[in-house]
């Protein structure tokens, strides 16, 4: 089963998807990390997410960019954290795929998902301020408004998380256990 969850900055998106892969039932718990540790703010959120997951039963592994290469055990449940950072890895970074992030990215998580039991997805609400930014971030935007599409096209089930409540947009709750208002 594969889920987009997607919501704003500190919506509980994270936290939510962490519920959803503890109830998934399966043996393997992987975190597939892409926040490149750029500055003390980046190091401070990864520290509280990896702090978030102490406990949890997560293998965590790091991926900046290339996820078509990531191997995985068919048994596992896994969480990408999250589709913006890989987004702007993969456009931005010299080893990402460049003009070819988009395509990149899709064809990494066709890999992932037919490696895995669950995948579930966390990716940034965009466009939601206006819409009236410059070259490469209106570029950046662009790539993941269309890969949020594209996923949610794909995905099983659908969420975007707002104040802390997860509101399905596509597929049924199925005791998933993310919040009730």
């Amino acid at each position: 089963m594969m889920t987009l969850i997607v919501g704003g900055a500190g919506s509980g998106k994270s936290a939510c998807a962490e519920r959803l892969i503890e109830r998934s039932g399966a043996a393997r718990r992987v975190y597939l990390a892409t926040m490149e540790p750029f500055g003390e703010e980046a190091r401070a959120r990864i520290a509280r997410h990896r702090a978030m997951r102490a406990n949890k039963g997560f293998i965590t592994l790091e991926c900046l960019t290339g996820l078509a290469d990531v191997s995985l055990p068919s048994d596992s449940a896994v969480l990408l954290e999250d589709l913006g950072n890989l987004c702007a890895n993969e456009l931005f970074s010299p080893q990402g795929a460049g003009e070819d992030a988009a395509e990149a990215i899709l064809r990494g998580v066709a890999q992932v998902r037919a490696q895995c039991r669950d995948l579930v997805i966390v990716s940034n609400e965009v466009f939601a301020g206006g819409m009236d930014y410059a070259g490469d971030t209106e570029r950046y935007l662009s790539v993941l408004a269309y890969l949020n599409r594209k996923l949610a096209a794909l995905a099983d089930r659908v969420l975007e998380v707002s104040g802390g409540i997860a509101m399905y947009c596509k597929g049924e709750e199925n005791g998933c256990g993310c919040w009730k208002p």
